[in-house]
């Protein structure tokens, strides 16, 4: 299997590709689209401003080759937020993948960004969370969210509910980090490897 992890210069890569590592699977990080076309399975993670990372995606190409992208993709965190219509943050177009807007999350229930370990709820049965615990625990690092809707695999909440993981057709995407998330992380991870085109 050819795994590849888009770099979108963010300072996740590093922990993404040692945790697929830990699993047996070697990923190769690259910003080059003729590299990236390559994969079996793409990786898009992200931390930071959406404005930052969709510029990162335009100045390398990457922005036209997702949209195009037929093969099993895994967008982590700021990633996932990149796949959508747009983002409240600094009013932000995103790459339109998935629809709707990403929005601030209030900060009703804590301090902004929500920082930490969060319950997953309302799992839906699909095979990215194969052998997760309906009240598995994941870690989240993020000031912005989606709002659930008939994509949403599974929900969090931190102020309102917002989606934890989502899937349609091929875009599969968690807003927390499965790689700093335990045994869980590695299970979705392991799941997204095995997860039929």
């Amino acid at each position: 299997m050819r795994l590849m992890i888009a770099d979108t210069g963010c300072a996740n890569l590093a922990s993404v590709r040692y945790a697929f590592a830990r699993l047996g699977v070697e990923a190769r990080i690259s910003a080059a689209p003729e590299d990236l076309q390559q994969a079996d399975r793409l990786v898009l993670p992200g931390v930071g401003a959406a404005a930052a990372g969709m510029a990162a995606l335009r100045r390398n190409g990457l922005d036209e080759l997702l949209k195009d992208w037929q093969r099993p993709l895994l967008g982590i965190c700021l990633g996932l937020q990149l796949l959508f219509e747009s983002s409240e943050e600094d009013g932000t177009p995103c790459l339109g993948l998935l629809p709707g807007r990403i929005s601030a999350l209030p900060d009703t229930a804590g301090p902004v960004p929500h920082m930490g370990w969060n319950t997953l709820h309302d799992l839906q049965d699909h095979p990215m969370l194969n052998g997760i615990a309906g009240d598995a625990h994941v870690y989240f690092v993020h000031s912005f969210a989606a709002a659930p809707d008939a994509h949403t695999l599974a929900r969090c909440t931190y102020g309102k509910p917002f989606s934890a993981m989502i899937a349609r057709d091929n875009i599969l995407a968690c807003q927390f980090h499965p790689e700093r998330s335990g045994a869980t992380g590695a299970r979705i991870l392991h799941n997204f490897l095995e997860v039929q085109p």
